[in-house]
């Protein structure tokens, strides 16, 4: 894609939705850190349903400890992998407490290094609760990247990098947001909506798919 067909490609996203928004609610960079390590492998509605009771009483590590393993998988037992979620969790609320005073960490090498957390999920934490300009690569952005022809790779790190480097700079705080929803709403895995997309003539992907007859009647 070109760089003024990738640059256009943003702006028509960002007219959409000027101030993109994680769909994990949160509280803190805390609840935040916990609500991403919960949501590998599960839908964010799944993770919102059990976390709004558990974040109305934990907001942070010590709290997330004095509540203990047990206690978390009663309130995250709906998730997916839950018993190996409820022992990270707590295993990184333990590091927290210990080594950063009870402070969510800023860095991605520090992020690393809590059990559960991955690149994606510290990209995720940087970039929503402190504002860094990271790209977390979910399914949803490594299909976008791909099939639009905006940062091809054969792998997730590969998309991340690319899409850093031809991301315009006015742009990249914003990215990861615009294009987790693009993909989720519009650029579906099995079936694109391409008939409402607002980037379809920037696009590499063919053939558009035709809007279905309902659309087309209205």
């Amino acid at each position: 894609m070109k760089k003024a067909d990738i640059f256009e490609f943003y702006r028509r996203l960002a007219e959409n939705d000027p101030a993109p928004e994680t769909e994990l609610n949160y509280v803190n960079p805390y609840t935040l850190l916990v609500a991403v390590a919960l949501s590998a492998q599960a839908t964010d509605v799944g993770v919102n349903k059990a976390t709004g009771p558990l974040f109305a009483k934990v907001t942070t590590p010590q709290q997330m400890l004095e509540l203990g393993e047990e206690g978390l998988k009663q309130h995250i037992k709906t998730i997916g992998l839950f018993n190996t979620k409820a022992k990270n969790v707590i295993a990184a609320a333990r590091i927290l407490v210990d080594k950063y005073g009870g402070e969510v960490p800023r860095d991605r090498e520090a992020l690393e290094e809590l059990p559960g957390v991955g690149r994606k999920t510290a990209n995720v934490v940087m970039n929503t609760a402190f504002g860094a300009e990271t790209i977390a690569v979910d399914t949803h952005i490594f299909r976008v990247a791909n099939r639009t022809g905006l940062a091809p790779g054969k792998n997730v790190l590969q998309v991340e990098l690319k899409l850093e480097k031809v991301t315009p700079k006015p742009f990249l705080q914003g990215a990861h947001h615009w294009l987790i929803l693009h993909g989720r709403y519009i650029c579906k895995a099995r079936r694109p909506e391409c008939w409402r997309c607002p980037v379809a003539d920037l696009c590499a992907f063919k053939p558009k798919t035709p809007p279905p007859p309902a659309a087309k009647a209205a």
